[in-house]
């Protein structure tokens, strides 16, 4: 066996000394801290967070919760609050003032979603999310806590991915909600074809939605859902969308489509970007519309 030159043995020692160093000090390596948590509370309002196992995922999940102090002789409605992509259950809590909508008479769900767009997933078995929102966690929720479990008394409101969510979510089980809310919704999310720019994303949402044109796509994508929607029956549409968005145009075709269908609903293009500098601002609006659209009667708000 011819032997290496010099400085090509110098070379490999190198480079086995750097590989080896490198794997002392992953090994070795502490994890990064968690993500600093530092909710937004409010005086009269209690915070929870909750871990349960969720038999849709086979895992434990996370999810936090607002609600009133004072105590309360009647079930009260609940708002189930869906983070965006890339995000987690403590966002609304963290970056917007959410807390203080509870001293309304209301309980605030902030579930943790993952990046899941919140769907059973076309090519990960183990990725059910969206039977988890609708069948585990709203189990346990009203198992645990004092909350409404008619259709009246539960809605559901998203940012971004969550936004999306709430939208199909609403289409899929109108049976469940009063009201439905997204800012700055990413409504066309399982329209969007691969793309080898946004390799990554591509990827991402064929496991979530499966291949362009399949039947899950259109199974999960509002725009088709809406054309076969009973209207009565559909809870009330509450959108949001800033002028500085990507997402605009799709949210605001999404809105136009609703009229032909008579769908109720509601669409503000408001000044602003992506982010929850924006979306903060407009909690007042949603919690507004959400009020004057639930079923009331029974409940602590009257």
């Amino acid at each position: 066996m011819p032997r290496l030159p010099r400085n090509a043995t110098l070379v490999l020692l190198s480079s086995l000394i750097v590989i080896v160093a490198g794997w002392a000090l992953l090994k070795h390596r502490k994890p990064p801290p968690p993500a600093a948590d530092h909710p937004r509370l409010a005086a009269g309002v209690a915070m929870q967070d909750v871990v349960f196992f969720s038999q849709s995922l086979r895992r434990n999940m996370q999810y936090r919760v607002f609600l009133p102090q004072a105590a309360r002789h009647n079930k009260l409605p609940v708002v189930y609050l869906l983070h965006g992509g890339g995000g987690g259950f403590r966002d609304w809590s963290n970056d917007s003032d959410v807390a203080h909508f509870a001293l309304e008479g209301l309980v605030l769900v902030m579930p943790e979603g993952g990046y899941s767009y919140y769907t059973n997933a076309a090519q990960r078995e183990q990725d059910r999310f969206e039977d988890y929102i609708m069948v585990d966690l709203q189990a346990e929720v009203e198992r645990r806590f004092q909350v409404r479990d008619d259709r009246g008394g539960r809605t559901i409101a998203g940012v971004s991915m969550g936004g999306f969510g709430a939208i199909k979510l609403a289409l899929h089980h109108p049976e469940q909600f009063a009201f439905a809310g997204a800012l700055s919704p990413a409504i066309d999310a399982p329209r969007r074809r691969f793309s080898w720019r946004r390799i990554d994303q591509s990827r991402h949402f064929q496991e979530i939605f499966g291949p362009d044109d399949s039947a899950i796509r259109h199974d999960n994508d509002p725009f088709v859902l809406v054309r076969g929607a009973d209207a009565a029956k559909i809870p009330y549409f509450y959108m949001t969308c800033g002028k500085q968005e990507g997402l605009l145009a799709p949210v605001r075709e999404f809105s136009a489509l609703l009229d032909p269908y008579h769908i109720a609903h509601e669409f503000h293009a408001v000044p602003g970007g992506h982010d929850w500098n924006q979306w903060n601002g407009e909690l007042p609006g949603l919690f507004d519309s959400l009020v004057r659209h639930m079923d009331l009667a029974n409940s602590a708000l009257k």
